[in-house]
This record gives C-alpha cells, sequence and structure tokens, in this order.
C-alpha cells in the first residue's frame, strides 16, 4: 500500500514542484496557501465521483462525447474553476500574473493525485508510469490554461475583458479535456492521436508559463 501511495502522489507533487519553481518574479505564493488549494482539489474526487455516478445511473448516459464533455470535461473542470474562484481570485495571496497558474495547477493536481491513488489501488502499481505520463500530466496542463487566463482576470483594467478572461479560464480546459477523454473513449488505436494532442498540450502549457512569467496581460 505505501508504494502505492508514493507512486500515486509522486507525479503531482513532481509536477506542482517544476511550476511552482518557474515563477522568475518571486517565490510566492506562500506555500502553505498552496497545499491549502492542492488539498480542496484532492477532497473534489469523492462528491465528483458520486455525482458522475448519479447521472450516469439515472440518466443511462452510454454516449462517449457526453461522458467525455459532461461527465468528465465540465464537471471536473466547473469544480476546479469554482475553487479558484471562491477561494483564489481575491484572496490576498493572489499578487502576480504567474501566481493564477500556480493556484490552477495545485487545484488540478490535488484532483489528479487523489483521483490517481484511487485508480492505482483498484487496478495496481504497474500503472503508475502511465498515468504519471498521460492523466496526472494533462490534469497539470489544464490548470496552467486555467490558472493563466485567471490571471489575465485579476489583473485586467477593464470590468469586460475581466469577464471574458474569466469565462475563458473555465471554457478553454474544459474543450481540452472533453478532447482528451473523446480520445481515449473514442478511438481504437488512441495512442496514435494522443501523442500529438498530448505534444500540443505541453507546447500550449508552456507557452502560457512564458507569457504569464513576461507579464503579457
Amino acid at each position: 500500500m505505501l508504494a502505492i501511495v508514493s507512486a500515486g502522489i509522486a507525479p503531482g507533487l513532481a509536477l506542482l514542484s517544476y511550476f511552482y519553481l518557474r515563477d522568475k518574479f518571486q517565490k510566492e505564493p506562500i506555500i502553505s496557501f498552496v497545499f491549502k488549494i492542492f488539498m480542496f482539489g484532492a477532497l473534489l474526487v469523492f462528491p465528483l465521483m458520486f455525482i458522475q455516478y448519479v447521472i450516469q445511473l439515472e440518466l443511462g448516459v452510454t454516449s462517449h462525447f457526453i461522458k467525455a464533455f459532461l461527465l468528465s470535461g465540465l464537471l471536473e473542470e466547473f469544480f476546479k474553476w469554482f475553487i479558484l474562484i471562491y477561494l483564489v481570485l481575491h484572496n490576498i495571496h493572489f499578487k502576480t500574473h504567474y501566481e493564477g497558474i500556480v493556484y490552477g495547477v495545485s487545484v488540478s493536481l490535488g484532483f489528479a493525485t487523489a483521483e490517481n491513488i484511487l485508480f492505482l489501488v483498484a487496478n495496481g502499481v504497474e500503472l503508475a508510469v502511465g498515468r504519471a505520463v498521460l492523466p496526472v500530466s494533462s490534469h497539470a496542463l489544464f490548470g496552467v490554461i486555467m490558472g493563466f487566463y485567471l490571471g489575465k482576470g485579476k489583473f485586467s483594467f477593464y470590468q469586460r475583458k475581466r469577464r471574458l478572461w474569466l469565462i475563458l479560464s473555465l471554457l478553454i480546459p474544459f474543450l481540452l479535456h472533453g478532447t482528451y477523454d473523446v480520445i481515449i473513449l473514442t478511438q481504437k488505436h488512441w495512442g496514435f492521436y494522443m501523442v500529438p494532442f498530448m505534444i500540443f498540450l505541453w507546447w500550449l502549457g508552456l507557452r502560457k508559463v512564458k507569457q504569464a512569467n513576461t507579464a503579457v496581460i
């Protein structure tokens, strides 16, 4: 069990450390607040699993597109986004554009880490590497993009643009997450599609990191 928990936690903490240390301006936000957001993300797993189970059971959902975009993409990204809006957006610790990325990654990796541990407990630690490369890293990158647009909204001087950035902070991760799940659920040889998709996702995420670190608002 210790090996499973360690394998489940390690990729999330490694990715969180990576994005935390990419902040070129200051070693902010404080680690305790980042950890708090990480834990809120982890706690999302249990109510979301219940909601997804009830919706699928009651409505008899069989469509892969509905599962990918509604049960997975929309529900998971919305609740992560809600935590950021409710706990982070107006918090005094949110001081720079890049910190939006740190918080977005924190909540996403908290969720991904808890989900990863549960998956490895059920299916075996031998799947840990594949989980780290795909689901955990993809959640981190969804969080990067969510946090990037959250930062743009936080520091925008114009109310209309602020609303647009905050909408995009949910809409774009939702569409990317849904696309990720559609590839896995609908493609027999999904690896051929997943490799270019993940390359694109990493390119987009690292581009947002660079933009936030150079204060491109």
